[in-house]
């Protein structure tokens, strides 16, 4: 049977950059390619333009603020969706699948889209999360998100929730990568103390739940065995939380590390900052549902050592099982991580976690749910 040609509305806060807003411009590149019609709703950003230079359709509607009068585009985005006919709506944060649902539920069984939401996130469990949880198919992109879906949600059929990995391509992070000479003398004349250095790096915003402590603890602890290395700190500061900020860097100089731990900032070359680490740190201590930074950098080839939680301990355990540690056993960790130093080993090929595969599983569950019956409630 011939694909039919589709009508796709994806549906997010705005497109402003992060993990959710990549993904949607890559379904909706995929959708385009294959000649279906893509539209992104959401209040705009600086994404908007590539998007739109990739042939979808933007529409600008802010339904992303947490606010009772946001309701007020229900009869508006029912109007619409009658009037387009979109044959399938992906629901991808709270607020707008709030709005977009309860517009969806007023239209006649026959005149509805097909309704797919995407669980991105371990969101706090309550009525308000559930919505995520309302579509006629729900994606899950982990393991580990679709345990909590059934753990927490057990009105949820099982037959409705689809396991669609996260993935990344890795001709973008390609495998024993070394960056150019003209990106190694830069980065060396900014860092020159990393020349001929061994450097364990921690990515991620400077927030609380990413485990800065237990890195720095961890860096003082090889140096002091002898190990000689540096610690990157790879990460901009959150705006909301400059106290922290600070509190890392004071306790950095209360060690006495100034010289063996650096805060870069925010960096747009992480495929160039892996390839010239040893290990690649992953020490949030919530469970993450995905883990991307882990992905890219095994994607390299890179050795990461994380904690055997949530989506980062799935990805450890197929790619890379040597890199797993009990979450927050800072002796564990440290024994990991001089093992891995003193005796380096090379994750597994990526043929898994792949964005292709990812690509390819959401078309076709799109397909698949445009052809089903209808449910009649």
């Amino acid at each position: 049977m011939a694909e039919r040609r589709l009508k796709v509305v994806q549906v997010l806060p705005a497109l402003d950059g992060g993990g959710v807003e990549r993904g949607t411009l890559e379904v909706a590149q995929a959708l385009v390619t294959a000649g279906h019609q893509s539209i992104v709703i959401s209040a705009g950003g600086r994404m908007v333009a590539e998007l739109e230079n990739g042939g979808s359709r933007h529409v600008r509607w802010d339904l992303g603020k947490k606010s009772p009068l946001t309701l007020r585009h229900l009869f508006p985005l029912r109007q619409w969706l009658l009037r387009e006919r979109p044959d399938i709506v992906h629901l991808r944060s709270r607020m707008p699948a709030w709005v977009v649902w309860l517009a969806w539920r007023t239209l006649p069984v026959n005149q509805r889209p097909r309704l797919v939401t995407t669980v991105h996130g371990l969101y706090s469990v309550s009525g308000y999360s559930g919505v995520m949880c309302r579509g006629e198919r729900v994606i899950a992109v982990s393991k580990t998100i679709e345990n909590y879906i059934f753990s927490n949600y057990p009105w949820v059929e099982r037959d409705r929730v689809r396991l669609i990995y996260r993935g990344v391509d890795p001709e973008e992070f390609p495998r024993d990568y070394q960056p150019d000479a003209q990106w190694l003398s830069a980065w060396y004349r900014q860092y020159p103390e990393l020349k001929g250095r061994r450097v364990l790096t921690l990515p991620g915003r400077l927030t609380r739940l990413k485990g800065h402590h237990a890195f720095i603890d961890l860096i003082q602890w090889l140096n002091q065995d002898g190990q000689a290395v540096y610690g990157l700190i790879v990460g901009g500061e959150d705006p909301k939380r400059k106290a922290y900020a600070r509190e890392l860097r004071e306790k950095v100089e209360t060690l006495g590390l100034d010289e063996r731990i650096l805060f870069t900032g925010n960096r747009a070359d992480m495929k160039e900052i892996y390839a010239v680490s040893d290990l690649v740190l992953s020490l949030s201590t919530k469970q993450e549902a995905f883990g991307r930074t882990v992905l890219e950098a095994l994607t390299m080839g890179r050795p990461v050592v994380g904690y055997d939680h949530g989506g980062v301990g799935e990805i450890l355990g197929a790619l890379f099982p040597a890199g797993r540690v009990t979450p927050e056993d800072a002796g564990m960790l440290a024994t990991v991580a001089k093992a891995l130093l003193d005796q380096p080993l090379v994750p597994a090929h990526n043929t898994r976690f792949l964005r292709q595969q990812m690509l390819s599983e959401t078309l076709d569950l799109y397909q698949l749910l445009s052809l089903s019956e209808r449910e009649t409630s």
